[in-house]
């Protein structure tokens, strides 16, 4: 079944294998460059999962959920975080902020896929 997912990473590179990744699986790809990119996306459509980076400029992941989770058409939109950050205090933070799960890059695409799909169940 095809979702709408909203990812969101400075990098060009990362961006491009996610979307690759995602639109070869079926889905439908929204991209932002960072945080406050992403923003144009939520507007009320409906999105079935954001992937965001942690460090971005203009606005960071974590500053990116608190906003989204302020939206009340994106309160239980699943966000998964696409990052190099691997520390525990790190992973709290997000959780806290409203993040529902975390991807360490570099990631295999398949097992990005695997997540996707446990979380979109």
């Amino acid at each position: 079944m095809t979702k709408k997912i909203l990812i969101v990473d400075d990098s060009e590179s990362i961006r491009d294998v996610v979307n690759y990744t995602l639109e070869t699986n079926g889905h439908n790809v929204l991209v932002g460059i960072d945080g406050k990119d992403a923003m144009k996306h939520l507007n009320g459509q409906h999105i079935d999962l954001i992937i965001t980076d942690l460090y971005m400029p203009n606005m960071d992941g974590i500053s990116l959920i608190k906003h989204i989770r302020q939206n009340e058409s994106y309160k239980r939109t699943p966000i998964l975080f696409l990052t190099t950050e691997s520390q525990q205090d790190k992973k709290m933070e997000a959780k806290s902020a409203g993040a529902t799960g975390w991807i360490v890059k570099p990631f295999i695409p398949e097992n990005l896929i695997s997540v996707i799909n446990k979380v979109l169940r």
